[in-house]
């Protein structure tokens, strides 16, 4: 009988170590779209230290495109670079902006953890995570959405896996 409970004993110690290890160990970092109000995920696509993340849209007023570039840089999303083709309104007039092929072009200041987007399809917004392109205006039917990084650990990705 002692025997048994030391077995017992044993496994439980094992379990509990190794959840504790698996929650301990760093898993996955990814982009998250999810809904503003709702919380509702839109999008969860998995991303590395230095990824580029962009916004792309149509201004609404002058019809040109712009592009609004981030790179991931731990849990936060550093803006460095922007590109606009006309000066309109909220566009940067006073920055200082090179020309490339027509287009302005500069490296803005400040990061952010949390970007709060509202999809238009007037502006076509599409989002671009490395490779990859995404219609946002599509995947959230033009509801706003927060975009963030997120870490999760082995066992969350464990977990995660587990509730399809």
């Amino acid at each position: 009988m002692r025997g048994a409970r030391v077995a017992v004993l044993v496994v439980a110690v094992l379990a509990v170590t190794s959840v504790s290890a698996a929650a301990a160990t760093p898993g996955e970092t990814a982009l998250v779209v999810e809904d503003t109000e709702t919380g509702e995920q839109y999008l969860d696509v998995p991303v590395e230290e230095g990824t580029t993340v962009a916004l792309e849209y149509t201004h609404s007023v002058e019809k040109t495109r712009v592009y609004d570039g981030y790179t991931v840089r731990g849990d936060r999303l550093e803006m460095t670079r922007m590109e606009f083709e006309s000066y309109g309104w909220g566009l940067p007039s006073g920055a200082n902006v090179t020309r490339e092929n027509g287009t302005f072009v500069y490296d803005p200041p400040g990061s952010t953890t949390r970007l709060t987007v509202a999809p238009g399809r007037v502006a076509k917004h599409k989002l671009h995570v490395g490779a990859e392109t995404y219609d946002l205006v599509a995947r959230t039917n033009a509801e706003s959405v927060d975009i963030h990084v997120v870490h999760r650990s082995v066992l969350a990705d464990v977990l995660d896996s587990i509730h399809v």
